[in-house]
C-alpha cells in the first residue's frame, strides 16, 4: 500500500509541467509560433551537432549530482544573403511548483571568440504563461560559410533517489532549415558505463534511456543522420545517481580489502538492492515485457553480498531483515514475469523469521516483518504481539494461495516441506543516508538547433525513514 501511494503521488505531480525547456532558436520565432519541419524562416541548416554531457563524480552537498555540458554546432547559411540575428537561449524553466530553475556558468564562443550575452525575458519552454530568463547573442552567418558556436554551462541532476534524468531536446531543431545533417549525444560517466548503472528499459514508468545507445567504456553515444527531428526524436537518459553509484565502488572495494568484514558485505548488498528496485512504485526495474539486464545482474549481485554477510554475521538481526525484505519484494512482483518465486518467497520468509527470532522488539525488524506479511497475508500473519507463518509450518504446503490477497498472479506452492526450512543467508541492508539530503528540479536544455541538454522533471523521495544499517 505504501509504495502505491507513492506511485499516485507520482502520477498527480507529473501532470504538472517538469522543469524541461525548449532550444537554442532563431529570433524569427515569436512566442508560441511553429517549429515543425516545412514551418522555418532562415536560410541557416545546422550541419553538425556533437553534445557532451560529462557527468561528475561529486557535487555539493544537497546535489543530486551536476554535469558540465559542452554543445558544438555547425552552422551554414544556405542562401545568397547574410542573415544577422540574435539567437536565443533558455537559461530558465518552470519547475511546475510556482518557481523557476536557472543554469549557472553559461558561456558561448562563435567561431572560437567569446560571444556577449545579454538578459531578456522569454516564453516558459514548457507553455506555462509565466515568462522565464533568456539570453540573446548576435551572430552574422555570411552566404557559404560554416559558422561555429560552442555553448558550456553547468546542469544539475533532476530525478528521485537513486536515479536522475537528462533531456535533450532535439525536435526544436526543425527551427532551422531542413534537417540536422548529423547528430551526436555523448553522455560520459566518472567510471565505466553498463546497464547497471544506466536504466535502458524502455518500458520504465516516465522516463528512461533512449534506444539505440552504445556502450564503449566510461561514455554512451548516440548517432543521428538527416534528422529532420520531431517529439519521437528527443533524447534522454536516465542513470543511477552518481553518489550512490560511487558508494558501490567504494564498498567493492572494500570488501577486496577485508573479505571476512560481514558488515561490509551487508552494505554492499543493501546498496545494490537500492540500485534494483524502481523508485517508482512498479517494483523491480525490470519484467517480461522490458527486460532490464543490469536491474537482474544488480539483485543476484545483492542476493550473493547478503548471504555472505549474513554467513559472517549469523546473529545480526537487521541483516537478516534485510535481506528478507530483498527476497520477498522480488517474489512478490516477479509473477509478472513468469518466474518461479516459490523458493525465494518462502526463503524471504524464513530470513524475517530469523530475525524475529533474534530481535522481536527491534522497530526495524517488525516494520519491515509487516510489510513483508503485507505482500503474503496467507503465508506470514499477525499473532498477538508477534508474528505466525503457516507457510514456513504447513505441512504438506497449502495450495495456490494468492500473492498480497491482490490480482497478482497466483503460484503453486512446489516446495517440499523440507525446503521450506528457515534459510542462512544474509540480510538487512545498511542505513547510508541517501546521497543529496534535499530534491531539486535541475534545468533541462535542449538541443537541435542551438540546443543545450535538458535535465527534465525532478522529484528526490530520500529513503531517510531507513534505520541505519537497513
Amino acid at each position: 500500500m505504501k509504495r502505491l501511494l507513492w506511485a499516485i503521488l507520482l502520477g498527480i505531480l507529473m501532470a504538472f509541467p517538469s522543469a524541461a525547456r525548449a532550444d537554442m532558436a532563431p529570433p524569427a520565432h515569436p512566442p508560441g509560433s511553429s517549429l515543425e519541419p516545412g514551418a522555418e524562416t532562415t536560410q541557416v541548416r545546422m550541419l553538425a551537432e556533437t553534445v557532451l554531457i560529462e557527468v561528475q563524480a561529486s557535487a555539493p552537498q544537497g546535489s543530486l549530482g551536476q554535469a558540465h555540458v559542452t554543445a558544438d554546432f555547425t552552422l551554414r547559411n544556405l542562401g545568397t544573403e547574410s542573415e544577422t540575428m540574435a539567437a536565443r537561449f533558455p537559461i530558465g524553466a518552470s519547475d511546475g511548483f510556482f518557481a523557476v530553475n536557472q543554469l549557472s556558468d553559461l558561456q558561448v564562443r562563435l567561431n572560437g571568440k567569446a560571444a556577449s550575452t545579454r538578459p531578456i525575458t522569454g516564453e516558459d519552454p514548457y507553455g506555462s504563461s509565466e515568462l522565464v530568463p533568456w539570453v540573446e547573442f548576435d551572430v552574422t552567418f555570411p552566404p557559404a560559410q560554416d559558422v561555429q558556436a560552442q555553448v558550456k554551462y553547468t546542469l544539475e541532476a533532476t530525478g528521485e533517489y537513486p536515479f536522475v534524468w537528462f533531456k535533450y531536446i532535439l525536435a526544436s531543431g526543425a527551427g532551422w532549415r531542413d534537417s540536422i545533417g548529423s547528430a551526436d549525444l555523448i553522455v560520459r560517466l566518472p567510471y565505466e558505463a553498463n546497464d547497471q548503472n544506466v536504466l535502458t528499459d524502455p518500458d520504465q514508468t516516465y522516463y528512461s534511456t533512449s534506444p539505440g545507445g552504445s556502450f564503449a567504456g566510461d561514455a554512451i553515444t548516440w548517432h543521428h543522420d538527416d534528422l529532420e527531428p520531431v517529439f519521437e526524436d528527443n533524447f534522454e537518459v536516465e542513470l543511477v545517481m552518481p553518489s550512490a553509484w560511487e558508494m558501490i565502488l567504494t564498498e567493492r572495494r572494500n570488501v577486496e580489502k577485508n573479505p571476512g568484514d560481514g558488515e561490509t558485505w551487508g552494505r554492499l548488498g543493501k546498496l545494490y538492492k537500492e540500485m534494483t528496485f524502481s523508485s517508482r512504485g512498479k517494483g523491480f526495474r525490470h519484467d517480461a515485457e522490458a527486460p532490464d539486464a543490469g536491474a537482474a545482474e544488480l539483485y543476484q549481485l545483492s542476493v550473493q553480498a547478503y548471504e555472505k554477510s549474513v554467513e559472517l554475521l549469523p546473529k545480526d538481526a537487521l541483516w537478516h531483515a534485510g535481506f528478507a525484505e530483498l527476497l520477498a519484494y522480488h517474489a512478490y512482483f516477479s509473477p509478472f514475469s513468469g518466474e518461479n518465486t516459490i523458493d525465494e518467497a518462502l526463503r524471504g520468509l524464513g530470513e524475517i523469521h530469523t530475525a524475529l527470532e533474534l530481535a522481536p522488539a527491534d522497530s526495524k525488524v517488525v516494520e519491515i516483518a509487516e510489510e513483508i506479511s503485507s505482500y503474503f497475508p496467507q503465508g506470514m500473519e499477525r499473532d498477538g504481539a508477534g508474528f505466525a507463518f503457516p507457510w514456513l509450518t504447513a505441512a504438506p504446503p497449502p495450495p495456490t494461495p494468492d500473492l498480497a490477497g491482490t490480482s497478482i498472479a497466483r503460484f503453486s506452492l512446489t516446495a517440499t516441506a523440507e525446503a521450506q526450512g528457515t534459510p542462512t543467508a544474509p540480510a538487512a541492508s545498511t542505513g547510508t543516508p541517501a546521497p543529496g539530503a534535499r530534491g531539486g528540479r535541475g534545468l533541462p536544455f535542449c538541443g537541435g538547433a542551438l540546443v543545450a541538454p535538458v535535465l527534465l522533471f525532478s522529484l528526490l523521495l530520500p529513503r531517510r525513514g531507513r534505520a541505519a544499517r537497513v
